[in-house]
C-alpha cells in the first residue's frame, strides 16, 4: 500500500534510500486529484511544479441519506495548507457545484491568488462569495477560449467545450516537464444551443502531442452519442403545443440551456411563466443578466398573478426533479406549497433523468402527482424529454483521437466508471501501461515529457460539512448520529455524594427513540435495579467520575443488547448534589400523584 506523505517532496527527496524511478524529484511536476476521482462531485485536480500549484475546480459532494444531517462534502484540503507559501492559482472549468461549491471553504483555509472563471462560472462564484462574509473581495478574473494565464512554470490556455451549463471550458496546461489536457464536463454536440464546442483547437491540440489526457467519465457505460439538447427543446415546444391545461416543468437549475429552452418554448406558445426555487431563481436572474436567457419581463408571472391567469396560458417552472424534500415539486406534491394547488388536469413534465441513488425520492414525488390527478411525463423510449451534458462512451473516443495522449488519466467518475472509460482507451490505441486509474491523493510525476505513478500519496479523505462549519465532522459524530437514528438512546441519571463516597437513589433511565417508556417498564426498573447494584459495587472502592460512567456504559450496554438485540447510545449523567436529587425525587413523586388523579 502506497505511503502516506507528510513532508513537501523537496524533503523526502533529501533521504538517499528512496532514489527510485517512480520517487518524486525536485524538479517533477506532480499532479493529483483531492477530489473527483471515485465519485461524481468535489472535483479538484492540482499541478504543482516548485513553489507554484495551479488548482483545476473547487466542488463539492452532495450526500447521500447515509450522512445524516451532513450538507456538504468537501475535499480535504491538508496539503494544501501545508503548502501556504506556495503560490497558488485557482482555475473554474465551468459553473456547476460540483466544481464551483467549495470555493468558500477553500478560501477561509488556503491563500489563493486569484481565480480564473469564465463569465457564467464567475457570475454565480460571485452570487456564492456575497453570501459568505470576508469573501465577496476575492480577485475573480474573466477568461474564455482565448485567454491565457502565464506563471513562472505555468501556462495555461483554454478551448471551448459543450455542456449542459453556458462557458464550459476545457484546460491546456503546459510545464516544464510537458503538456496536460484537462476537458472539464463535456459532450459532443452536433446542433447545440449555445457556443460550439472548439473542434479545431483541439485537434490542433493533438497535433502537437500532449503528454497527459485527464478527461470525464461519467457517461463511460453509456453506448452511442447523447441526444442533442434540440431535439429536447423540440419535444418540450411539441407538448406544450398539445396541452391545454396548465403546464409545470421540473428539471435541474444548473442545466441553463434547458432552463432557456423552456422559458422560449412557453412564451412562443402563448403562455406567461413563473419561477419557483431559490437555486432556479437565481440561475434565471443571472442567465438573464449575461444575456443567455432572452425573456422580456412581460413575459414573467408574479406569484399574486397565478391565481387570476387561465390556465392555458401558464407554464410554471421549478426545481425538485431529484425528488428532494424541500424541493418547490415535493411542496406542490405535498399540498403545502404557498401558490401553487395541484387541479385535475394539470400536466407535470420531468426534463430529467434520476440520478442514481434518487430514483426512489422522484418517484415518491410522481406518485403523489398521479393520485392529485395529474399528468405526469417522464423520460422514457416514447420521447426526448432529457438528455446528458456528459460524453457517451462514443464521444469519449472522439475526444481521445482528436487529443492523441501519450497518457491517459480518467477523472470525474465513480470506479467502475473510470475502469470503462479505461477500456475505451484501449480501444482507441493508448497502451495499457500508459493508463493510470488513481483514487484521490494519489500522486502522478510528470519527468521530461514522461509520466510515472509515484510510490507516495497525499491525504485524500472526505471532509463534511454541517452547515457552513469548515473544520468538519469527524466520522465518530457521524457513527454517533447513525447510531441515534437506528437504535436511539439511553440517558441514566445518577445522584452521588463524592464526599461519602455513596450513590443517593437508585438511578433514573430515561429513553429517546428506542423503546416506549409505558409498554417497558418492566425493562427498565431491571435496568435501573443492575446499574445500581454494578455501582454499589463500584463504590466500595475510591474511584471517578469517568470510571462511574464506563462502569455504567459496561453494565448497561450488553444487558439491553441481550433483552432487545439494539445497540442505543448510552449517556451516563452523574450529579454530584444531594440538594439537586432531593428535587428531582420530589418532581418524580409529583408527576405519580398527577398520574393517580388523572
Amino acid at each position: 500500500m502506497p505511503k502516506q506523505m507528510n513532508t513537501s517532496f523537496g524533503h523526502a527527496q533529501s533521504k538517499k534510500t528512496y532514489h527510485t524511478k517512480n520517487h518524486v524529484e525536485k524538479n517533477d511536476t506532480l499532479i493529483y486529484a483531492l477530489g473527483g476521482l471515485g465519485e461524481v462531485g468535489k472535483n479538484m485536480y492540482c499541478f504543482e511544479h516548485e513553489n507554484e500549484i495551479c488548482i483545476v475546480d473547487c466542488g463539492v459532494l452532495f450526500p447521500g441519506d447515509d450522512l445524516l444531517g451532513v450538507d456538504y462534502v468537501i475535499p480535504d484540503y491538508h496539503h494544501l495548507i501545508r503548502m501556504n507559501k506556495k503560490r497558488k492559482f485557482l482555475v473554474i472549468t465551468h459553473g456547476h457545484e460540483d466544481h464551483i461549491g467549495g470555493i468558500p471553504f477553500l478560501l477561509r483555509q488556503v491563500n489563493i491568488d486569484a481565480i480564473y472563471a469564465p463569465r457564467f462560472a464567475k457570475a454565480l462564484i460571485q452570487k456564492k462569495l456575497a453570501e459568505h462574509k470576508g469573501l465577496e473581495r476575492t480577485k475573480i478574473i474573466e477568461i474564455n477560449d482565448e485567454s491565457s494565464i502565464k506563471t513562472k512554470y505555468f501556462t495555461v490556455g483554454f478551448f471551448n467545450t459543450i455542456h449542459s451549463i453556458p462557458d464550459s471550458l476545457g484546460v491546456l496546461i503546459t510545464t516544464p516537464n510537458g503538456t496536460i489536457v484537462e476537458t472539464g464536463d463535456f459532450k459532443f454536440d452536433l446542433t447545440p444551443v449555445g457556443t460550439n464546442a472548439d473542434y479545431q483547437k483541439m485537434a490542433y491540440i493533438g497535433v502537437l502531442k500532449p503528454d497527459l489526457l485527464m478527461s470525464d467519465s461519467t457517461n463511460s457505460g453509456v453506448e452511442d452519442f447523447s441526444i442533442s439538447e434540440k431535439k429536447v427543446a423540440n419535444e418540450i415546444l411539441e407538448i406544450m403545443r398539445k396541452t391545454s391545461q396548465r403546464l409545470i416543468v421540473a428539471t435541474f437549475a444548473s442545466n441553463v440551456h434547458r432552463v432557456s429552452q423552456i422559458l422560449e418554448a412557453a412564451v412562443k406558445c402563448g403562455r406567461k411563466v413563473i419561477v419557483f426555487g431559490r437555486s432556479m431563481e437565481n440561475v434565471v436572474d443571472i442567465g438573464r443578466k449575461m444575456g443567455t436567457i432572452k425573456i422580456k419581463n412581460a413575459d414573467f408571472l408574479s406569484p399574486e398573478e397565478l391565481a387570476h391567469t387561465p390556465d392555458d396560458k401558464v407554464c410554471i417552472i421549478c426545481t425538485g426533479s431529484q425528488g428532494e424534500p424541500l424541493a418547490a415539486l415535493s411542496r406542490i406534491s405535498n399540498g403545502t406549497h404557498r401558490y401553487i394547488h395541484l387541479k385535475p388536469g394539470d400536466t407535470i413534465v420531468f426534463s430529467s433523468n434520476p440520478i442514481p441513488g434518487n430514483a426512489a425520492s422522484v418517484n415518491k414525488v410522481i406518485d403523489k402527482l398521479f393520485r392529485s390527478g395529474a399528468t405526469v411525463l417522464t423520460k422514457s423510449i416514447l420521447n426526448n424529454l432529457h438528455t446528458t451534458g456528459h460524453a457517451s462512451k462514443e464521444e469519449q473516443k472522439l475526444m481521445l483521437q482528436l487529443i492523441c495522449p501519450r497518457y491517459f488519466m480518467p477523472v470525474h467518475g465513480e470506479y467502475k466508471m473510470l475502469m470503462q472509460h479505461r477500456q475505451t482507451a484501449i480501444e482507441v490505441g493508448v497502451p495499457k501501461e500508459n493508463i493510470f486509474v488513481c483514487a484521490n491523493g494519489d500522486i502522478l510525476i510528470l519527468r521530461n515529457h514522461e509520466v510515472l505513478q509515484s510510490d507516495w500519496r497525499f491525504q485524500g479523505d472526505d471532509i463534511y460539512v454541517d452547515g457552513n462549519d469548515i473544520s468538519g465532522l469527524s466520522t465518530a459524530v457521524l457513527k454517533d448520529r447513525r447510531i441515534l437514528a437506528d437504535n436511539g438512546l439511553v440517558a441514566v441519571v445518577i445522584a452521588i455524594d463524592s464526599k461519602s463516597n455513596k450513590i443517593l437513589s437508585r438511578p433514573v433511565i430515561v429513553s429517546r427513540g428506542f423503546v416506549f417508556i409505558k409498554d417497558s417498564q418492566g425493562l427498565i426498573r431491571e435496568a435501573e435495579f443492575i446499574v445500581h447494584q454494578s455501582l454499589q459495587e463500584k463504590m466500595k472502592e475510591k474511584t471517578t467520575f469517568s470510571e462511574l460512567k464506563n462502569c455504567v456504559r459496561s453494565t448497561l450496554e450488553p444487558f439491553l443488547y441481550k433483552k432487545t438485540h439494539r445497540n442505543p447510545i448510552v449517556i451516563p449523567v452523574i450529579i454530584n448534589s444531594r440538594q439537586t436529587m432531593e428535587e428531582i425525587q420530589q418532581k418524580r413523586i409529583q408527576k405519580k400523584a398527577q398520574r393517580k388523579e388523572a
